[in-house]
């Protein structure tokens, strides 16, 4: 069984919720324009890889896209959440053997400083807080996010747009909120997550456009990479000015990535 539950001022989930008390949950963030949730599929898709993987039982759709179409009709321009957990039961951190999954859906409105990245790009150091690696979690876009949290929290006192985030093993996985790719030699290449971060819905679906390498991937490769870029579902993709003291062109680097799609087309 599942519970939709509508987020606004009057919602609320109990205190035994398994999301609020162990993080076991998953969620998906999308944007709506014109009162349609772009890349629906690959946020569907996701939702099911996550509760497959993380053993929930299977999601019912029907209601839940109905709903959501109901909730983002009207709006221009937003973000849709889309947060599922476990709901109640079961002992400390056991599962419940018959689960009734909390679906909580909101309504946000849209970040508009993000439509001015594309032209400003965006400025990276490296982050201090490292991704432990778990295999058995990698890709997967859990409700722990407490690495992002420290993350976030470091960025504060490093002046710049986001963080470029390593895994204990000293390998560029992600940034803070955003998968990362380059360009070099007209070839595209990405981090493998396969041992840590998040499997973007944006990056999926730039899959679809262009040959993209998964690969181990220095902070060396990507300084030397004739462009680099970030991507996710609500900024899309956005050119990355700088690395630390490494600085790109960003004209340059829009120009590589048009004639690339171009190509692909």
């Amino acid at each position: 069984m599942q519970t939709i539950i509508a987020a606004n001022e009057t919602s609320s989930i109990s205190t035994r919720d398994r999301g609020l008390n162990y993080g076991d949950g998953f969620f998906t963030t999308a944007i709506i324009t014109d009162g349609q949730v772009e890349h629906w599929a690959y946020h569907k898709a996701r939702l099911i890889e996550c509760a497959q993987r993380l053993g929930f039982p299977a999601l019912e759709f029907t209601a839940l896209e109905s709903h959501i179409t109901q909730q983002v009709a009207s709006q221009a321009q937003a973000v849709v959440k889309i947060v599922v957990t476990r709901g109640e039961g079961g002992r400390g951190y056991a599962s419940p053997s018959e689960c009734n999954l909390n679906i909580i859906v909101s309504v946000l409105p849209y970040p508009k400083h993000y439509n001015s990245l594309p032209d400003t790009g965006i400025s990276l150091a490296i982050s201090p807080i490292k991704l432990a690696v778990q295999p058995h979690l990698a890709g997967l876009k859990t409700l722990n996010r407490l690495e992002q949290v420290l993350i976030k929290n470091a960025l504060q006192a490093q002046h710049t747009d986001d963080a470029l985030v390593l895994d204990c093993n000293n390998n560029v996985i992600e940034t803070s909120a955003a998968n990362i790719f380059a360009i070099k030699n007209n070839k595209v290449f990405s981090p493998r997550l396969d041992e840590c971060g998040i499997k973007g819905v944006f990056l999926q679906s730039l899959c679809d456009k262009l040959a993209v390498e998964f690969k181990t991937v220095s902070v060396d490769d990507l300084t030397q990479a004739d462009a680099v870029f970030l991507c996710n579902s609500l900024m899309k993709i956005v050119p990355v000015k700088s690395i630390g003291e490494h600085y790109f062109d960003i004209v340059h680097s829009q120009s590589l990535l048009n004639e690339l799609l171009a190509k692909e087309a």
